[in-house]
């Protein structure tokens, strides 16, 4: 008997593929969103009141979810149909209620992408590769989120930008506001365009 769980990866992408090839069964339902809403709720609890004699597996892959909509699966998570398994997929554990997370399995999904490169090229960059790379980084979990703000830093010094006091302290509290789980954008955009505006000083 396979357990209902929750996958967190910042690669959303890359843990549905990795999902999909685990399941041996092809009684599989996907509800793949970028906002979870009240009636996505609605259409995943009818289709786990359709009886299976075997295992059904109901997929939900989403960047976000509505509270209301997560509550409307509460009862349906503590005590799923027979032979229904939930596959929760998301970026972050805190997007989640605690109500949900507590009724199921956590795993994580590391992401492939590389650590030791940026994309971006900080001397030459300019405002549309700023806005590319935060299109590219806005829904990254929280460990790939820190791990871009080490980059930076990291990138940012071996480049000779001139980085003032003030801008390695703001280096610091944004590692520690990640760690807090702070959203990407929020972190990243002051970051970058702090980046854009030293690059240019002598």
């Amino acid at each position: 008997m396979s357990h209902s769980k929750i996958v967190i990866c910042g690669d959303l992408e890359l843990a549905k593929s990795q999902v999909l090839s685990s399941i041996n069964s092809n009684l599989i339902k996907l509800f793949e969103v970028n906002e979870f809403k009240l009636d996505d709720a609605k259409a995943v609890t009818k289709e786990a009141y359709i009886a299976e004699v075997k295992e059904k597996f109901i997929i939900i892959i989403a960047h976000s979810f509505r509270i209301e909509a997560q509550n409307a699966l509460l009862k349906l998570l503590e005590e799923p149909p027979r032979n229904i398994i939930f596959i929760i997929i998301t970026t972050s554990k805190t997007l989640l209620l605690p109500t949900i997370r507590s009724r199921l399995v956590m795993e994580r999904i590391a992401s492939q992408k590389s650590e030791s490169t940026l994309e971006i090229d900080l001397k030459k960059m300019e405002l549309k590769d700023i806005f590319e790379f935060l299109k590219e980084n806005k829904n990254i979990d929280k460990s790939l989120l820190k791990e871009k703000i080490e980059q930076l830093l990291k990138r940012a010094v071996e480049e000779g930008i001139s980085l003032s006091s003030s801008d390695m302290d703001y280096f610091e509290k944004a590692l520690v506001l990640a760690n807090l789980n702070s959203r990407p954008q929020h972190l990243l955009t002051p970051l970058m365009l702090m980046l854009f505006r030293a690059k240019g000083r002598r």
